[in-house]
């Protein structure tokens, strides 16, 4: 074997070491008391220094999020890999529960019918829920386009969008709409993104609450 030297740790501390140098490597910058963990985590998530500037978090979002969390509020995604990635003992702690549509029957074949993709129609399925909702969006920009459109047309109002879609088609320009619009958010802005930073910012957010 060449003479590579690894650090020697014991599993439980492996992720406390990775978060060590994630700080180290941000160099003394100072965030937000409340944002900070969940940069920290999707850096950890991703290895993406650039999501410290990337960002964008809406006045008072975190907290926001807490207070759903703490009332029962559902989570939904719009990917089952973001579903996959968020963590079941935290939301069980928390009484949470976390939908996904996209494999439903019916929203199939209402896409199908409207030439639509599946993830714009299983928003509107997911705003019949009835119940404050997260929405964490982190692979179809067309799912963010179609909470804009019920926003601005049917006076839907999401409890909180995670807008972290990665790509080239629609991504960027889907984010902004989020962020114009007057609704708590946490945007990844630009091209970068992806269901497991959806999940990941699902996951800090509620690690803030049960850990």
């Amino acid at each position: 074997m060449k003479n590579i030297q690894f650090e020697q740790l014991a599993p439980d501390e492996i992720e406390q070491r990775s978060f060590e140098i994630i700080t180290q490597e941000l160099g003394g910058r100072i965030f937000d008391p409340l944002q900070e963990p969940i940069i920290k985590r999707v850096i950890h998530t991703t290895a993406d220094f650039d999501y410290a500037d990337q960002l964008v978090f809406s006045p008072g979002v975190v907290e926001h999020a807490h207070r759903l969390l703490q009332s029962g509020a559902c989570i939904v995604t719009d990917t089952k890999m973001a579903m996959s990635g968020i963590n079941q003992t935290a939301l069980s702690k928390l009484g949470a529960e976390v939908y996904n549509f996209i494999s439903d029957a019916g929203v199939a074949d209402e896409a199908k019918r409207r030439g639509e993709t599946r993830s714009a129609v299983a928003m509107e399925k997911a705003a019949r829920l009835k119940r404050p909702t997260i929405f964490a969006i982190g692979n179809a920009p067309t799912a963010l386009i179609r909470l804009y459109e019920m926003m601005e047309k049917d006076g839907f109002l999401p409890g909180m969008i995670i807008g972290v879609p990665v790509g080239f088609v629609n991504v960027v320009q889907a984010k902004e709409l989020i962020l114009s619009a007057d609704v708590p958010s946490i945007v990844a802005r630009g091209r970068k993104g992806g269901s497991n930073v959806a999940a990941a910012i699902v996951n800090a957010l509620m690690y803030q609450l049960t850990r």
